[in-house]
């Protein structure tokens, strides 16, 4: 059955000598492996150039249930990335959120909704003059509430503490251990008040943005079990030393 469908590229990885299988995260399937055939000289096809990390792509896909791996027949770039790979900030963000993604989406089915947040993202950070350095802390903190574990920050409190088990404020340390600390807590409230249009307003030194995306990242271990240590997270927190 032939479909048409946006999809954004979460991961690529070699196959065979002859195919690459690749990650996206389309409008009408959710996440969807693909096997793309690598062109060979003049050999008409789609390019595998279209599929680099966060790209934003418009297929026509050939879809069985019954197929694990599905096949593009054409694909044709929809939102053009021309700052991200190069710029190398912006490239870094990039590789560090498309592999977050992959780690983080599990399920195949669609949601329009996470869809048009992925879209709207990285459509943003493609645009964006400056000022970038917060857009990763913004995605994540935001991604969770397309993730179903958003935390309820109505009981924040400056002197009181963040249960990442249960995703809420308390004023009292809980006894299960896996807790921010007062000042760690005022930080991550600050981070759930923030967006892209404000991001610019909010500054963290070197540690305290290295010790940011390490508890975010807790906090996605803690209520996604089978998500795994992030590779490229050495990368980011190195990035703006």
């Amino acid at each position: 059955m032939l479909s048409k469908t946006r999809g954004i590229v979460l991961h690529s990885m070699h196959y065979s000598d002859k195919y690459d299988i690749v990650h996206i995260y389309t409008e009408a399937f959710g996440r969807t492996p693909y096997m793309i055939a690598r062109q060979r000289g003049r050999k008409r096809g789609v390019s595998h150039a279209l599929f680099m990390p966060l790209s934003i792509v418009e297929m026509e896909v050939e879809h069985l249930n019954t197929r694990d791996i599905q096949r593009v027949r054409e694909a044709r770039i929809c939102f053009p990335l021309s700052s991200v790979p190069a710029h190398p900030v912006k490239n870094c963000i990039a590789l560090f959120l498309s592999e977050v993604l992959y780690r983080a989406i599990r399920s195949q089915a669609p949601d329009g909704q996470l869809f048009g947040y992925l879209n709207d993202s990285v459509q943003w950070l493609e645009m964006a003059d400056g000022g970038v350095a917060n857009f990763h802390l913004v995605f994540l903190m935001q991604l969770v509430r397309y993730l179903g574990v958003y935390p309820n920050i109505s009981s924040f409190s400056p002197d009181g503490y963040f249960d990442m088990l249960n995703g809420i404020f308390t004023t009292i340390p809980p006894e299960h251990g896996h807790y921010l600390d007062r000042e760690e807590s005022v930080i991550f409230s600050r981070l759930l008040r923030m967006n892209y249009a404000n991001m610019g307003l909010y500054g963290f030194s070197r540690e305290e943005r290295q010790r940011i995306i390490g508890r975010i990242l807790e906090y996605y271990r803690l209520h996604m079990p089978d998500f795994p240590e992030i590779r490229s997270v050495a990368v980011m927190q190195s990035l703006f030393e």
